[in-house]
């Protein structure tokens, strides 16, 4: 229900401030940023409609009364004006930023549902990043892993870049390889494509024994995802814990 509710919301802040949520875990991030990019769109095509209908019929009156006074020059016709108030509708800022608002939310819901990258809007995300470098964050939180986790990509061009990489790929079953003793066993799922909602360190349930996501980083080339988990020793399940149930039986590797 929190996704529904407010998860559309929370959507347009960046990664980093979404982590920060005390909410933020038991929000499913990718149908909350696609609802997030659809509403982004549909305002704005909504809200540049009424502007365009409101400014072109203020041009519209303005023109057509300084021909009647005869404050324009003679032989000015009604397509003219009509023209010319298309022009400056066209070239107003408040055009361009609606119009930067409705590409923006298309951009936000196709990343989060074909490529499963859920990104805020620029506008946040240039502020965060702009307060770090103030703050003095490290620099390394932007780029964390080269196939990591999810929305972990701090452009754009990232998310198409990766979405380019997994068409090239075959789609082969899990690699899973379970290494270390109590109470320090290790399970390392290796796959061709990126988890949804991955991320560290969320509990991971499969079959009967519970898991922490410890991190996320590049594997190989034809399974580039790389998750490493360690065993707990009890788990409850819960609306937040990850269940990891592959639709093809994975394959077993030699730790």
């Amino acid at each position: 229900m929190l996704t529904y509710l407010l998860g559309p919301l929370l959507a347009l802040f960046p990664r980093r401030w979404r982590k920060l949520l005390p909410a933020g875990s038991a929000v499913e991030w990718r149908r909350a940023t696609v609802l997030s990019g659809f509403a982004e769109a549909v305002i704005a095509l909504v809200a540049l409609m009424c502007w365009y209908s409101y400014y072109m019929t203020l041009l519209v009156d303005h023109g057509l009364d300084a021909a009647l006074t005869g404050k324009l020059p003679t032989g000015a016709t009604d397509h003219e004006i009509g023209f010319t108030a298309l022009v400056i509708w066209a070239t107003h800022p408040l055009t361009w930023l609606l119009a930067y608002a409705g590409v923006e939310g298309c951009v936000r819901l196709v990343s989060a549902a074909f490529t499963e990258t859920n990104l805020g809007i620029l506008p946040l995300f240039v502020l965060d990043k702009v307060t770090g470098i103030i703050a003095g964050r490290d620099k390394q939180e932007a780029s964390a892993a080269k196939y990591g986790s999810q929305g972990n990509f701090s452009s754009y061009v990232g998310a198409i870049r990766e979405k380019a990489m997994v068409r090239r790929l075959g789609e082969v079953p899990d690699e899973l390889c379970f290494s270390g003793s109590a109470p320090d066993e290790m399970l390392e799922i290796r796959a061709c494509r990126r988890k949804a909602d991955w991320d560290p360190p969320r509990t991971v349930r499969y079959q009967d024994t519970y898991y922490r996501l410890e991190s996320c980083s590049g594997g190989s080339a034809s399974r580039p995802f790389r998750y490493t988990l360690r065993k707990l020793p009890a788990g409850v399940m819960g609306r937040t814990v990850l269940v990891y149930s592959p639709e093809e039986t994975p394959v077993l590797a030699k730790g």
